[in-house]
């Protein structure tokens, strides 16, 4: 599998997953706004029912356009982009790790092999931010090795 290839597939794996976690929340948005209005009108000013049921919606609906924004900001990285130097969208191999600049996802597995995709404004994007193959990096004590950057 080339670079290229390999990165197509991650992103690919990622936005499935993102676009997983997005049609989760509407449907949770959709459900308590279901039992909403099947409650019906407030029984009184301190509804605790209703409040609850409102104050959850309310919840589901910014997780979801949280989760929207994120789905968003993985669709605008390039795959075909030349990257020689840690940015965003950019596949970092470290002595260490795997590392996908992209959102914050956490663990993802492709083929096997285990990639943390990282938000750029988390620390350990900074400590590698405009590092290249060959570079080293410290972060929490840790010395890392770049092996590649895509």
């Amino acid at each position: 599998m080339t670079k290229m290839d390999l990165k197509k597939s991650l992103l690919e794996v990622c936005i499935a997953r993102q676009q997983e976690t997005a049609a989760e929340l509407q449907h949770e948005v959709n459900e308590t706004l279901r039992l909403s209005n099947e409650y019906g009108a407030p029984k009184d000013r301190y509804d605790p029912y209703r409040t609850k049921l409102m104050n959850q919606n309310n919840l589901f609906a910014q997780q979801l356009r949280q989760a929207n924004t994120l789905l968003v900001t993985l669709q605008k990285i390039p795959v075909d982009k030349e990257i020689n130097t840690v940015e965003f969208g950019a596949i970092v191999i470290t002595n260490k790790q795997k590392i996908f600049v992209s959102v914050g996802m956490g663990k993802v597995e492709l083929d096997g092999e285990t990639y943390y995709a990282v938000s750029p404004q988390v620390p350990i994007f900074q400590a590698m931010r405009g590092k290249k193959a060959g570079d080293s990096f410290v972060f929490n004590g840790q010395t890392f090795q770049i092996k590649e950057v895509f």
